[in-house]
């Protein structure tokens, strides 16, 4: 499906360390794919200076002990309730690892996305070829990104494979847009009925350049983008919510262009998301949208000034 260099940062505070180091093994060596891990993905672990692991091993030395293949994976059947992380009631710092994974990336182009978030098939030679198609393109003074349309599909469904076959899942219902039932105007993309509409071409093109101003003023778009572009905050986190906003706002005040393309989307791991009451998250994002209006907006500004319908 995605067929190239993968970065994967990983959250192991205290006692998630070590069968997280047994799972890697497993997805390098245990796999009929294991090769394809071998090839493309790096690892890069992560933890709070308070909840170190009693022992880290060098990662010169990790994988030198193979793993046992006659056992089962190290994460089946493991819940999210025997973690460390939720036993200590720890927050997941979404945006550290974002940051992570984005600067372990070692090639140019970079797509900072999160691991349930499936791309169709053939997008980076597709996404490659539109460019070394358009050389004039890359001579464009403005900044820019290239955000990818996002969908959901029914718990029951396989992840369409190209845009076609995404098509006859929204004709039917058995895809809707991304969080449509949790927060629309996080994720509404420019042009998207016009995009959903378009019919599939054999080429990667740009669909629309579109801006994060207006009723799109406070999308979340994951995109396609380079190591010039700023980094995520990392005193948000992912149960405080709007953990890509403050960004958001930084590519507004530079004026990027978000350059959509035409025949490229991401599907979130099958299961249709509702709004659903979580007292503990909704405190959690009380407190973050005082942190980000009280402290983080005023240094957005002093960093990256302000511009007419940026908002965070």
């Amino acid at each position: 499906r995605w067929n190239a260099p993968v970065s994967i940062a990983m959250h192991t505070p205290g006692t998630d360390y070590q069968p997280t180091i047994d799972a890697i093994k497993y997805l390098r060596e245990c796999l009929p794919e294991s090769h394809l891990v071998r090839t493309f993905t790096t690892f890069h672990l992560y933890f709070s200076t308070k909840h170190i692991p009693k022992t880290v091993a060098k990662s010169s030395e990790v994988l030198k002990t193979p793993y046992n293949c006659t056992l089962p994976p190290p994460y089946f059947n493991v819940s999210s309730g025997h973690l460390y992380k939720s036993q200590k009631k720890l927050l997941y710092p979404v945006n550290v690892g974002r940051n992570i994974a984005r600067d372990a990336a070692l090639t140019h182009f970079i797509l900072a996305s999160d691991i349930e978030l499936y791309p169709n098939p053939g997008l980076v030679k597709k996404f490659l070829e539109m460019i070394a198609r358009n050389d004039a393109y890359l001579q464009r003074k403005a900044p820019r990104v290239f955000p990818l349309s996002i969908f959901e599909v029914e718990a029951n469904a396989t992840v369409p494979r190209d845009k076609s076959e995404l098509q006859d899942y929204l004709r039917t219902g058995k895809a809707i847009p991304f969080h449509k039932r949790v927060c629309a105007s996080c994720h509404g993309v420019p042009q998207s009925k016009e995009w959903m509409a378009a019919n599939e071409t054999d080429e990667l093109s740009v669909f629309h350049i579109g801006k994060r101003t207006g009723y799109f003023r406070h999308w979340e778009p994951i995109y396609i983008g380079t190591h010039a572009d700023p980094h995520y905050d990392e005193r948000l986190s992912w149960e405080g919510k709007s953990d890509k906003m403050t960004q958001g706002y930084a590519l507004c005040v530079l004026d990027y262009e978000f350059h959509i393309l035409d025949n490229a989307f991401l599907v979130h791991k099958p299961g249709i998301k509702v709004l659903q009451k979580d007292n503990r998250r909704a405190m959690l994002a009380g407190k973050t949208n005082q942190l980000i209006r009280k402290i983080i907006y005023p240094e957005l500004k002093i960093m990256y000034g302000v511009r007419q319908g940026c908002v965070v």
